[in-house]
């Protein structure tokens, strides 16, 4: 039933059965380079294509298409410095934080993130990431940040897992133009690719 299965499939390009049966399986990929960036923009035309991109640019990663994760750091993740060059177009996946305002309205994202490490032997064993955004004060978001983590820490890790000391990216301003967007990004480089079979 297993080859019936595979010889329905669309296989241009292949040998058939035996190209499947001599490739590899792979499992899911694993973030592992990252680095940390941050921006602000402010336009009078619009947010996406104004104030949003030209936040984006001054991040340093406007001409890469962004897709944004969920918030959860394998242990392999080490953090780098931000490379000076990337591929035009290229698809960049992050943890984001992004808020948008108004002229005369404060905008403010962050992130906080911390290793969670094993209680018996200090091992790493993964880290846990929060973002925030709104039109907040910057100790206001700072707080909301860690009441954050530390929800997240008490609900499913705390009996087993102790917290490093967190690491807190923000970033607030308030745009004269008629538009204003503020982020803060983890932005990764890299993968491991575990092979299953």
């Amino acid at each position: 039933m297993k080859n019936t299965l595979i010889s329905n499939l669309p296989l241009d390009g292949y040998q058939g059965v035996n190209a499947i049966n001599n490739g590899m399986v792979i499992g899911n990929r694993i973030p592992k380079d990252y680095f940390i960036t941050k921006g602000t923009g402010e336009s009078n035309i619009t947010i996406h294509a104004g104030s949003y991109h030209l936040a984006l640019r001054k991040a340093g990663i406007e001409r890469a298409n962004i897709m944004t994760y969920s918030s959860i750091l394998p242990a392999i993740a080490t953090q780098i410095d931000k490379p000076h060059t990337y591929q035009h177009g290229e698809v960049m996946e992050s943890i984001m934080a992004v808020a948008h305002g108004s002229k005369g309205e404060r905008v403010s994202a962050g992130i906080i993130y911390s290793w969670l490490n094993n209680r018996k032997d200090g091992s790493k064993y993964g880290g846990l990431v929060c973002e925030h955004n709104g039109n907040y004060q910057l100790p206001v978001l700072k707080e909301m940040l860690y009441a954050s983590l530390n929800e997240l820490y008490v609900n499913g890790f705390e009996e087993d897992y102790y917290l490093s000391e967190p690491t807190l990216i923000t970033e607030s301003f308030v745009p004269e133009k008629t538009y204003g967007t503020a982020l803060v990004a983890l932005c990764f480089t890299s993968y491991f690719y575990p092979v299953i079979a």
